[in-house]
């Protein structure tokens, strides 16, 4: 019987040290991503809510008082990610991570792309020779409260050259731009790849007419993808655009109604539609 006791007594001793109760977090962890232009922008961060508590002040009693560093988010800070490198502000960033640190003003933040992230949380190790970027950026006052810290990544331009990233809290929101360079990773891979499969030869032209390079150049690539795909209507519309580029309104349009009878072949109204607005514009 004793040594019963003795077992059992083991055995749930044994189970205590290896189970855990688990509970939410007070601050949850988020992430948000999105791929400008070639290169992939991260934000990782613990996300605290107001809890009825007083967030951005002059007041020294404030959660984060004006002028203060703050590691912008919860637990270990912000971590934000560049999978190229990028220009922050108008600051050439090195591709990497690093600590989102902000000093928030009533009307104007300073914000620090730190690169120790050893630091984490502890702000008080703070040493600006470690800044990759510092720069000010104005805060602006939201209409609504938003009660948990929310970072977004948005406003990406219509060129997919340049992004913003948001911190909104509060009723208060900043918001920096992130600018990207993908013209020579694109240049290299059209380089690169057109010798390797005639497939590419489409978008590389593509990207020639979009950027107002060779324009003699796209078509040559354009007829070369035409020849391996001639049904493909598609690239017979792209071929009308720059014969219209070159000033070959004669040749774009009959290139563009052969584009139209395919499309009507493959019951494709998009490029149908597309068709007979190109075929308008040169008359």
């Amino acid at each position: 019987m004793k040594r019963t006791f003795w077992i059992a007594l083991l055995f749930a001793a044994s189970l205590s040290a290896g189970a855990q109760v688990k509970t939410p977090a007070p601050s949850t962890a988020g992430s948000v991503s999105t791929t400008v232009g070639l290169t992939d922008v991260k934000v990782s961060y613990y996300r605290p809510s107001i809890k009825g508590r007083k967030i951005f002040s002059t007041d020294a009693a404030a959660l984060v008082p004006y002028g203060k560093i703050w590691r912008t988010g919860a637990n270990q800070g912000t971590v934000i990610s560049f999978s190229d490198d990028v220009k922050v502000e108008g600051v050439s960033v090195p591709k990497g991570d690093y600590l989102l640190l902000t000093w928030p003003g009533e009307t104007e933040w300073t914000v620090s792309l730190y690169k120790d992230l050893t630091m984490g949380g502890n702000t008080g190790a703070y040493d600006k020779a470690k800044d990759a970027a510092n720069f000010k950026v104005k805060a602006t006052t939201l209409a609504e409260k938003i009660e948990t810290l929310t970072i977004n990544i948005g406003d990406i331009a219509a060129d997919n050259k340049s992004a913003k990233v948001q911190i909104a809290w509060e009723n208060t929101s900043v918001k920096f731009t992130v600018t990207v360079d993908y013209d020579a990773q694109v240049m290299k891979s059209i380089e690169q790849n057109t010798k390797v499969s005639p497939n590419n030869y489409f978008q590389a032209a593509v990207y020639y007419l979009e950027t107002g390079r060779d324009l003699n150049q796209a078509l040559t690539w354009i007829n070369e993808a035409a020849k391996s795909n001639p049904d493909a209507f598609w690239i017979l519309h792209q071929k009308a655009k720059i014969q219209k580029a070159l000033g070959d309104k004669k040749g774009a349009t009959e290139t563009a109604n052969a584009s139209l009878a395919k499309a009507k072949t493959a019951g494709n109204r998009d490029y149908q539609m597309m068709n007979e607005d190109l075929i308008k514009s040169m008359k």
